[in-house]
């Protein structure tokens, strides 16, 4: 199978300006998603989808490819990553490009290793491509998690909270590294957070940057 890897790198970030080129530990940040894209050997294209001309020449510099810029209206901040997705397909497909699987790959998330890559995509396979999203195991239990609303507090979980931390289930966050779809399943209602089977990594490995404070974290 032809193998996507698509990594949305658009240039507008309220919270970090020009994020995904800031410098992290001497690259641009979304230089470390394309080295752990290339190396894992699972692309067939590691396509860096930027609006950004800038962003562009920084990512072909590490070995992408960037055929065509992200639209403006696939690259607002209202924009879905769904809708740069299907823009993209539908470029490569007038180009003559076609591929079967789709790697999602978040430039946020520069501790996911192409090991991390290789691993998911081996899962994928074995679980009959069926959908996949990355996870970590969650430090809060949503047993003792709470809305508040007007002093009110109320469960998210109708279990009873009185329970011994080592008798606690496991719970597991998606962490926002890695997501891989079939692309004949991907339309415009696909949600990759609602992808079926969960691929497990490291807390330390999941961070996934927002903000200065996940810089310096």
């Amino acid at each position: 199978m032809r193998v996507l890897a698509l990594i949305p790198a658009r240039s507008g970030s309220k919270g970090v300006k020009d994020k995904n080129i800031k410098p992290y530990k001497g690259l641009p940040l979304m230089a470390h998603t394309i080295k752990s894209a290339l190396e894992s050997k699972v692309c067939d294209e590691v396509f860096v989808c930027t609006d950004s001309e800038i962003y562009a020449q920084i990512a072909t510099s590490f070995g992408a490819n960037v055929p065509f810029l992200r639209s403006n209206e696939s690259a607002k901040d209202t924009s879905k990553t769904i809708d740069c997705v299907i823009e993209a397909l539908e470029e490569y497909k007038k180009r003559g490009k076609e591929f079967d699987v789709l790697i999602l790959l978040q430039p946020t998330s520069p501790l996911r290793t192409a090991k991390h890559i290789q691993e998911a995509y081996e899962l994928f396979l074995n679980q009959k491509c069926q959908s996949l999203a990355s996870i970590c195991e969650a430090k809060e239990n949503p047993l003792f998690i709470r809305t508040l609303n007007h002093h009110q507090l109320s469960k998210i979980l109708s279990q009873n909270s009185s329970v011994r931390r080592q008798d606690l289930q496991t719970f597991y966050r998606l962490n926002g590294a890695i997501y891989i779809n079939l692309v004949s399943e991907i339309t415009q209602e696909t949600s990759f957070n609602d992808n079926y089977i969960g691929y497990v990594m490291k807390e330390k490995d999941s961070i996934d940057i927002d903000c200065e404070e996940d810089f310096l974290r």
